[in-house]
């Protein structure tokens, strides 16, 4: 073998040795907060599910199917809640490995929108429980037939609110999404402003598909992506540099 292949390899083995050190951190930080929230595992279930219990008949309340669904619908709350409190150790680690092999702009953009992308998850997650949970329950509550006992299980109820905290916390990436297509030549801005029609046949299209079947969760998932969606086009004129346009660099080649 020669020189350059045994650098090679050991370059490799090195790269792994570090990818593992950093998946092992990242693992570390899930577990511990894991087991800080395992004690708590009723009380942050119970803080979950008030926003349905609020509006539930007189004398009515959750229930649960399974045999084991009131102790595995908790501890699967607390593993998820430790696997998003622990994201932004996650998405270091995984900077911290891929960062010495970027460009210099490419750093530039990489952190803001790293940052960006976890606050507009959480904030996504806190849209839901805060603004959307109370009306689409209270709504559902509402309309059940005469005779009927609105008595929820608590498993399903919480594969429920799940989908909804993804949905949402993955519909606030679009300023994110907006930013890097545009950073990597994808599209323009002016591409973007022309497209807000088909936006919002999009948005409705999307939020009808990955929301429960009614008309007010998708229209509260719809409303902020296109909002978020003019911000994103805000801060992809102040933040990616825009290449002049061939009629402004044939100007100033006639005028030299």
């Amino acid at each position: 073998m020669t020189e350059s292949g045994e650098d090679q390899e050991l370059t490799l083995i090195d790269h792994l040795l570090e990818l593992r050190t950093r998946i092992f951190k990242a693992l570390i930080a899930v577990v511990i907060i894991l087991v800080g929230l395992t004690p708590f595992a009723r009380t942050l279930y119970s803080y979950l599910s008030e926003p349905l219990v609020r509006h539930l008949p007189d004398g009515a309340s959750m229930v649960a199917i399974d045999v084991a669904s009131p102790f595995f619908a908790p501890f699967k709350l607390v593993m998820l809640l430790a696997l998003l409190l622990a994201m932004p150790v996650v998405i270091y680690q995984a900077w911290a490995f891929v960062a010495p092999g970027l460009y210099r702009e490419e750093k530039r953009l990489a952190k803001p929108l790293l940052v960006a992308a976890v606050g507009l998850f959480y904030a996504g997650c806190a849209f839901a429980y805060f603004a959307v949970f109370p009306i689409i329950f209270a709504f559902f509550t509402a309309m059940a037939p005469e005779g009927v006992a609105v008595m929820t299980d608590i498993s399903r109820y919480l594969d429920f609110v799940i989908t909804l905290f993804i949905a949402f916390g993955l519909a606030f990436q679009v300023p994110v999404i907006t930013i890097v297509l545009v950073a990597i030549g994808v599209v323009s801005v002016s591409s973007l402003t022309r497209a807000r029609g088909y936006v919002v046949v999009g948005a409705f299209t999307i939020a009808m598909l990955i929301t429960p079947p009614d008309v007010i969760s998708q229209t509260l998932l719809a409303i902020p992506v296109l909002l978020l969606y003019e911000l994103g086009i805000v801060f992809a004129r102040l933040l990616v540099r825009q290449p002049q346009s061939s009629t402004s660099s044939g100007e100033e080649s006639s005028e030299g």
